[in-house]
C-alpha cells in the first residue's frame, strides 16, 4: 500500500468515525460488552490502547469475534509495539506522538498509522516521509481550535484528528474546521460508568455525543 492509499484510508476510517473512542481495557471481561454498547449506539471504529495489558487481548478477540467493526491500536510508541498490533490485527496504528524511527515503520507497515502531532515540526518531519493524516495531541494543551486554524495556513493538504481535552462542550467546535476529520476522546465512557458494567449508560452516552454533533 502506498501512502498515498495510506493516507486516503485513514482518512475514510476517521471520517466515517466521526468520534474516535479511546479505549483502555480494565479487564477482559469488558472487552466484549463494552464494544458492544459503543457499536450499538453508533460508535462502530474502536482504538483500543495499549495502557493496559489487555490491550493486544481485546484487539485479537474483537478482530475474530465482532468482525463487523474496525478495530485500531492505540498508545503505540515504538516499532516492536507495532508489529504486534499488526500481528494481533489491528486495521489502523495511532501514536501519541512521533519519532523518526516509528514513522518509518509505518511506511513500511501493512496498516495505515496516524502518527501524533503537537507541532508544525512534528509535521513536517511526517509530511517529508508522506504523511497528510496527524493525531494531534494532546489538543487543548498545544492550542487546540486556535493552533489548529493555523497548521492550516502551512499545511492546507494535512487533516487531523485532535486528541486531548475533546469532550463533548468542544467536540462539535473542532468537527467545524475544515481540515478536522473526526475527534478523539473518552467522555461516553466515564471510569465509573465503566467499572460498574453499566453496558446501557455507555450505550446511551454514546449515542448523545453523536446526537450533539453537526
Amino acid at each position: 500500500m502506498t501512502m498515498d492509499q495510506k493516507n486516503a484510508l485513514i482518512e475514510q476510517i476517521c471520517v466515517a468515525a466521526r468520534i474516535l473512542p479511546v479505549i483502555t481495557i480494565g479487564s477482559e471481561e469488558q472487552i466484549l460488552p463494552l464494544a458492544d454498547a459503543l457499536s450499538a449506539g453508533g460508535l462502530r471504529t474502536l482504538e483500543i490502547t495499549l495502557r493496559s495489558r489487555h490491550g493486544l487481548t481485546a484487539i485479537q478477540r474483537l478482530r475474530q469475534e465482532r468482525p463487523d467493526l474496525c478495530i485500531g491500536a492505540g498508545t503505540v510508541l515504538d516499532r516492536r509495539m507495532m508489529d504486534e498490533v499488526e500481528a494481533a490485527g489491528a486495521q489502523f496504528i495511532v501514536t501519541p506522538g512521533s519519532t523518526r524511527d516509528i514513522l518509518e515503520a509505518g511506511v513500511s507497515c501493512s496498516v495505515p498509522l496516524l502518527p501524533g502531532a503537537s507541532s508544525a515540526s512534528d509535521v513536517m518531519e511526517g509530511y517529508a516521509l508522506g504523511y497528510r493524516r496527524f493525531k494531534l495531541f494532546p489538543a487543548e494543551v498545544c492550542g487546540g481550535i486556535a493552533a489548529l486554524k493555523a497548521l492550516g495556513g502551512p499545511f492546507g493538504d494535512v487533516r487531523f484528528c485532535p486528541t486531548g481535552g475533546v469532550s463533548a462542550a468542544n467536540a462539535a467546535q473542532y468537527l467545524a474546521l475544515a481540515n478536522v476529520m473526526c475527534v478523539g476522546g473518552t467522555w461516553m465512557i466515564d471510569s465509573a460508568t465503566l467499572e460498574r458494567g453499566d453496558w446501557a449508560g455507555i450505550q446511551q452516552r454514546t449515542a448523545e455525543a453523536l446526537a450533539a454533533l453537526p
